[in-house]
């Protein structure tokens, strides 16, 4: 190719380039939605909102869905997410402080369990709760108090920092703030129904019914309020078994060119049902 000629086609691929991102930047301006350069989840309350990556989110929608289990309200869910953002920054670490492990940092050496079974998110969320509930009046003190009576830390007010973010989380994964939480992925998981189903099985309320047909998986929870905790707690796991959209009441979340968003159904749902369709 001659130099005028490839510096020519270079000029119209830069140009290209420019024109898209322009569209695309204008297309956010206009949607009033975060550009989805990396994968990502958030929870809003108000003007307020707490960016996670996938891992922490399915993390977080593990350490709420425990809570439901043991039917422990949303303070519970509070001190528990303050306290994982202290330990871990929500993540299941497989190192720590001497022999401290896992989503908060407990340590074996301390009885909190085997290295393995303080690294199961499951598990770790299981005892921490176990050992929250025995605080006196943990429902009425200080979120970081009552952080500090179980953990034990060397820095006792590290927790403090933390209660927005974790009440604002906490409030849309619980259910108490319906469609409060979402997802934006650059790929689409293949659509794994049984895989889903498992998860849910495993951390929704016991009274939770879980079926699936197809790409489409139905749960039925006890209220309204439980099934914005599931509605809200598949989204977390839609880049990894494929979730396309969630309904419930009369609001559907989907995925999209500009990440997932929520809008209000053409159909609604009932109000403690949810329905999940995978790509």
């Amino acid at each position: 190719m001659r130099p005028r000629t490839l510096i020519a086609a270079l000029v119209a691929l830069a140009l290209l380039g420019a024109v898209a991102f322009g569209g695309y930047t204008l297309l956010n301006m206009l949607t009033k939605q975060a550009l989805p350069w990396t994968d990502h989840c958030a929870a809003t309350s108000g003007d307020w909102t707490v960016r996670l990556d996938p891992a922490q989110a399915r993390n977080a929608a593990i350490i709420a869905g425990v809570a439901g289990r043991r039917g422990l309200p949303t303070q519970a869910v509070t001190i528990a997410l303050a306290t994982a953002y202290q330990e871990s920054g929500i993540r299941n670490l497989d190192y720590g402080d001497r022999d401290s492990l896992g989503l908060f940092q407990q340590r074996p050496s301390q009885g909190w369990g085997t290295a393995a079974q303080v690294q199961d998110a499951y598990y770790s969320s299981n005892a921490f709760y176990a050992a929250m509930v025995q605080v006196k009046n943990w429902q009425t003190m200080d979120v970081g108090d009552v952080a500090q009576a179980v953990q034990r830390s060397g820095f006792p007010d590290a927790y403090d920092k933390h209660v927005t973010n974790a009440g604002v989380l906490a409030n849309a994964l619980s259910g108490a703030a319906p469609a409060t939480f979402s997802c934006s992925s650059r790929a689409t998981a293949t659509a794994d129904p049984a895989g889903l189903k498992q998860v849910l099985v495993a951390t929704l309320s016991k009274k939770a019914v879980v079926d699936s047909a197809g790409t489409t998986v139905t749960v039925t929870m006890p209220d309204a309020t439980a099934a914005w905790s599931a509605a809200h707690i598949a989204i977390a796991y839609a880049d990894t078994y494929g979730v396309k959209s969630v309904a419930v009441a009369d609001k559907t979340w989907s995925t999209g060119l500009m990440g997932g968003s929520w809008g209000t159904a053409s159909t609604p749902a009932k109000a403690n049902q949810v329905v999940i369709t995978l790509a």
